[in-house]
């Protein structure tokens, strides 16, 4: 057991139960909350969500998590952000409208074109198994196969201003788009690695190396 505190952020976005199976399944102690003094005084924070990009910012907002998680990521404590929860961290999304994010990375959320180049329809939201193909090579990804396949459920993606976060891609249909990524403590994606079998699980077991380590160097 690795014995560091996890807070999974309950803001009503999300079936929790499966991310803190996953974080028990990888030795993590993890707590589902909302309390601001507990996600303040975690080891690290995951993020993650399903549903409405502007309903989920106005549930954050409420509960007042907004302040606190931006403190977090400023502290460069490890941070996991899961489908919806990725999202979040951009400037913006284009759903119902338009809505302000986090604004960790600057970038837009948009959404995919039920046509395809050949004005052929295609199937939105995107369910099921897909690959995800590396663009850079990270601790993170150890054990993980190229062109692996994760469990996806979205209709909108991220679209990072910096490529060089970008850390794998996915192609569905016309379209490749970022599929995860990394920048110092802050680890997002869109697939659900809770989800996605055992290649899934290895992502959390890296994750949970990663929070380790973290915590031992700031002892040091």
């Amino acid at each position: 057991m690795i014995d560091h505190q996890i807070a999974i952020v309950d803001y009503g976005m999300g079936n929790l139960f499966n991310v803190q199976c996953a974080c028990a399944r990888v030795g993590l102690r993890s707590i589902v909350t909302a309390d601001k003094d507990i996600i303040r005084s975690s080891d690290a924070l995951i993020l993650p969500g399903v549903g409405a990009f502007g309903d989920a910012m106005n549930n954050l907002t409420q509960l007042d998590l907004v302040g606190v998680i931006k403190d977090h990521i400023g502290a460069q404590k490890p941070f996991l952000g899961i489908c919806l929860g990725m999202q979040l961290l951009l400037s913006e999304s284009e759903e119902f409208g338009g809505h302000k994010g986090l604004d960790i990375f600057k970038g837009q959320v948009v959404k995919f074109c039920n046509t395809d180049q050949q004005q052929q329809g295609i199937k939105v939201p995107q369910v099921g198994w897909n690959q995800i193909h590396f663009q850079r090579h990270e601790d993170l990804l150890q054990g993980i196969n190229k062109a692996e396949y994760m469990y996806f459920v979205h209709s909108y993606y991220a679209v990072p201003e910096d490529a060089g976060v970008v850390l794998t891609t996915t192609r569905y249909e016309h379209v490749e788009y970022c599929s995860s990524f990394l920048k110092g403590s802050v680890f997002a994606m869109q697939f659900h690695p809770e989800k996605s079998g055992l290649a899934g699980l290895r992502l959390y077991e890296n994750w949970a190396q990663y929070v380790h380590k973290n915590k031992e160097l700031i002892k040091k």
